[in-house]
């Protein structure tokens, strides 16, 4: 009788454990984060996760340093690409209103502001999104007042439409009604 030969069974990576980390938090928060749980969701073992990360908490901050460095180099900069400026504002409207899983782990993180390690990550992703605003503005024709200021009213717009629509679940708006949402959020927003 031949030996029963076992399929192998993959091997995951860091990556992969902070990327099901990720999604977890878009669909469930940062509460629902467990090790656990994310070994089922993945189809493996505890063990496999300890190979890589000594506790959740330290899958959490990898997972979420994964996030901000994807924040930064894979939208951002980008974006910032863009010589025109007042086409990189439109750009970046039309960007964020696509990123839904990531708008969806912000919500979370807004959420969780009582987590000590969230509280510095949004501190810094806030002060990039806002120099970054700062900057566009400025280079499409506003003054540096005006310019913080539009910056400071984009920003708010972003994260109250997050509250609104993602933890609050108003309004829901179909996929039409999105989309004129941000088109009229670029009309009024950015600069002529």
């Amino acid at each position: 009788m031949e030996a029963e030969t076992k399929p192998e069974r993959t091997r995951l990576s860091a990556e992969d454990w902070e990327l099901g980390a990720l999604e977890l938090i878009a669909e469930s928060g940062i509460g629902a984060l467990a090790v656990e749980a994310l070994a089922r969701r993945l189809g493996v073992t505890k063990g496999s996760f300890y190979w890589h990360f000594r506790t959740r908490e330290a899958l959490l901050l990898s997972a979420l340093e994964r996030w901000e460095r994807y924040e930064e180099r894979d939208v951002l900069a980008q974006i910032e690409t863009i010589a025109e400026p007042h086409q990189r504002l439109r750009e970046l409207f039309h960007r964020v209103a696509r990123e839904n899983m990531h708008a969806r782990i912000y919500a979370a993180l807004l959420k969780a502001l009582d987590q000590p390690v969230v509280v510095p990550l949004m501190a810094r992703v806030s002060g990039q999104r806002m120099a970054f605003l700062t900057r566009a503005y400025r280079e499409a024709g506003l003054a540096e007042a005006d310019a913080l200021n539009r910056a400071r009213l984009t920003y708010a717009a972003y994260v109250g439409f997050l509250q609104l629509n993602l933890t609050l679940g108003l309004p829901k708006l179909g996929h039409e009604a999105f989309d004129e949402y941000v088109e009229h959020m670029i009309r009024t927003l950015v600069p002529e």
